[in-house]
């Protein structure tokens, strides 16, 4: 297995790469920027893209989904639920200062429960709304893995006072969704250090008491 994961953009989003030794097809999970060094990366590791997987539609995610599907030929993958955080991307832009990227509505939408990602690593989509409406969480498995977007993060969980945002909601999906996992579950958020199911359930001061 290929596994990269390197933060992209000004706020430093994690995006992540896997790809498949013997096929030799990978996947991308939030491209929000940096297009150019994810396409040249895919190109030196010598993979083909099958599928590009956002977590939620904020910019510092989805901001470089149409460049690198232009690149690639890949479909894009979001939850339907977002596509009203994707017309409002001038509106964001200017939240940060910086040009409106180019977007276009999923080519498919990111169902709970639907199974993406390779056939060697398959993922479990897992519908968590409250960062945003169409957040959604990827769960790997076979390697014992959550892709956790802006919904959980380590010692924190994302902000809600933003459009579409909703604090009982967040907290809600949290506890009813990715508390089920193992605790061993490693978690690879949306920004910042790797953390762990357990860990979060014992520690994370938004979640102990609720």
């Amino acid at each position: 297995m290929i596994f990269e994961s390197f933060p992209v953009g000004m706020l430093a989003c994690n995006c992540t790469l896997i790809g498949d030794e013997q096929t030799r097809e990978a996947i991308i999970i939030d491209p929000g920027d940096g297009i150019a060094g994810i396409h040249r990366r895919l190109t030196q590791l010598g993979l083909t893209l099958k599928q590009i997987l956002i977590t939620h539609a904020h910019i510092d995610h989805v901001g470089g989904a149409l460049r690198l599907k232009k690149l690639t030929g890949a479909p894009i993958y979001m939850n339907e639920n977002d596509l009203e955080l994707l017309v409002m991307m001038e509106e964001q832009a200017a939240w940060l200062g910086v040009e409106a990227p180019e977007t276009a509505p999923p080519d498919v939408s990111l169902a709970d429960g639907a199974t993406v990602g390779l056939s060697s690593f398959p993922a479990r989509v897992l519908y968590t709304p409250g960062h945003t409406q169409g957040s959604i969480c990827l769960h790997f498995a076979p390697l014992n893995l959550l892709v956790a977007g802006d919904t959980l993060f380590a010692g924190s969980i994302g902000r809600t006072d933003l459009p579409g945002g909703n604090f009982d909601q967040i907290i809600d999906s949290i506890r009813s969704r990715l508390f089920s996992l193992p605790d061993e579950t490693r978690v690879l958020p949306g920004h910042g250090p790797q953390t762990t199911i357990g860990e979060e359930r014992r520690s994370n001061p938004f979640l102990r008491t609720m």
